[in-house]
């Protein structure tokens, strides 16, 4: 390898799935001999994306193992730049369980993610993409370059993170989420390899583009940045409407007409972010108007048909008072304080939007969920995702219910009813997995919601 010219190099990139690497290795005019010294600093300047970087250097070791064997290589000084002194121990150890075990080992996480798992809190959503993207290039490695594990191996993988760190199992971030993220990863990873010898055989498999000519890579260019300038028409215009509402948002009056205008205009880019898991943060700056409760209802009827608040307060309406009648909710101290407040009132109106407040906050028990990922009543939030923070919930003057995601607040709701539509609106609004420990709640009120009988 250290006497190949660029092009060798560049054929062997292709061999490897690494074809999209290619240009810029041509323009960087890397021979055998420069990929040999490349070492972990100049691979991350050379390529952009984690899943590859790890590819890359995994089979760079690989190739001086097979040349040198494991003792002549740890006395060479090439190989030295290739790997730190202080990670050659642990890299030696997990080079012999590459393969796919129950004794797999978990990847040696970046500084800031080792000093976030050792506080032993539950993760926000940017660190979990970072503990996502690693587990996803140590994967790869372990396919040597293969995009596509089988269930068993998320499996092995979710598992050895949650036997190493059992707290990220709490507050809704459990097996069945981790998996799902993990697999996310990896269909966002494989999106835009194109060219690769394994997608395109799935492709043929599962029925795309069957009976159909494969397009010239000019032609899927073309199309490409066709399909780019639907997404962005000329990025100038998007940043205009993103600025107006950036601003727009300050202010005391606001042009409500204009402001649902516009946001029709960004919703292809907004679903894309969102789609792509982009940090909530960065979808919120850009689009703030998302915390606006009736923005939120109004972005769930575009993406469902469904007016969400309209649903929520029927069924509260409907359900209210079968659900205080239940059983298992009779000594809830929920129930106990509606009972105490419906003493002091005799206004039907305000015992009947008591009565929807109490049976919002009990739905959890009714189903054996847990209710602290459904709303904190009086208690501080821990859940990463949606959940409604309540104060003082059967109090008319001093109720306060919040959403939260992430463990930040989103909107300021004004009842039971508004704060019920806003949180299931929150997990499809931004795709939010939901956590198996309230997910009997979540379905009930989704199956009314959307009419599933």
């Amino acid at each position: 390898m250290e006497n190949w010219s660029v092009d060798q190099v560049c054929n062997w990139l292709r061999q490897r799935n690494l074809g999209e690497l290619v240009p810029k290795f041509r323009e960087e005019e890397v021979s055998g001999a420069a990929l040999l010294a490349l070492n972990d600093r100049m691979v991350q300047q050379l390529v952009k994306k984690i899943g590859h970087q790890a590819v890359l250097m995994d089979l760079i070791h690989k190739y001086q193992q097979q040349r040198s064997g494991i003792e002549s290589l740890t006395a060479s000084p090439k190989f030295s730049g290739l790997i730190s002194g202080k990670n050659l121990k642990s890299f030696f150890a997990r080079y012999k369980t590459l393969q796919w075990t129950s004794s797999y080992t978990l990847p040696d996480f970046p500084y800031d993610v080792k000093c976030t798992l050792a506080e032993k809190k539950c993760p926000d959503h940017s660190m979990r993409i970072r503990i996502i993207e690693f587990l996803q290039a140590d994967m790869t490695k372990y396919l040597e370059g293969s995009l596509y594990p089988n269930s068993q191996q998320y499996n092995i993988v979710v598992n050895a993170l949650l036997q190493a760190y059992p707290f990220l199992d709490e507050d809704g971030n459990g097996f069945f989420l981790w998996k799902r993220a993990l697999k996310d990863r990896f269909k966002y990873v494989r999106r835009p390899i194109e060219d690769d010898e394994q997608v395109l055989r799935n492709k043929c498999k599962f029925g795309h583009r069957r009976g159909q000519t494969r397009k010239s890579s000019s032609a899927e260019n073309k199309l490409d940045e066709f399909q780019e300038e639907a997404v962005h028409p000329e990025g100038s215009t998007m940043d205009v409407h993103i600025k107006w509402l950036k601003q727009e948002y300050v202010k005391t009056q606001r042009n409500w007409n204009e402001v649902e205008t516009r946001m029709n205009a960004t919703i292809a880019i907004r679903r894309k972010m969102i789609n792509d898991k982009a940090p909530l943060k960065d979808i919120l700056k850009l689009f703030p108007f998302l915390r606006c409760p009736h923005q939120l209802f109004r972005e769930f009827q575009l993406l469902t048909h469904m007016e969400i608040y309209k649903k929520t307060v029927e069924i509260l309406e409907v359900y209210s008072e079968n659900i205080l009648s239940l059983y298992v909710v009779r000594n809830n101290p929920i129930n106990v304080m509606l009972q105490e407040n419906v003493k002091r009132h005799t206004e039907e109106d305000v015992l009947k939007y008591l009565k929807m407040t109490a049976a919002c906050l009990l739905l959890p028990d009714v189903f054996g969920d847990d209710s602290s990922l459904f709303a904190a009543v009086d208690k501080e939030v821990k859940a990463a995702t949606p959940v409604l923070e309540v104060k003082n919930p059967f109090d008319m003057n001093s109720c306060k219910f919040v959403l939260y995601v992430e463990g930040e607040e989103l909107a300021q709701l004004d009842d039971c009813t508004m704060a019920l539509a806003a949180l299931l609106a929150s997990f499809h609004v931004f795709n939010i997995p939901c956590p198996k420990r309230i997910q009997r709640t979540l379905n009930f009120l989704e199956s009314l919601v959307f009419e599933v009988s």
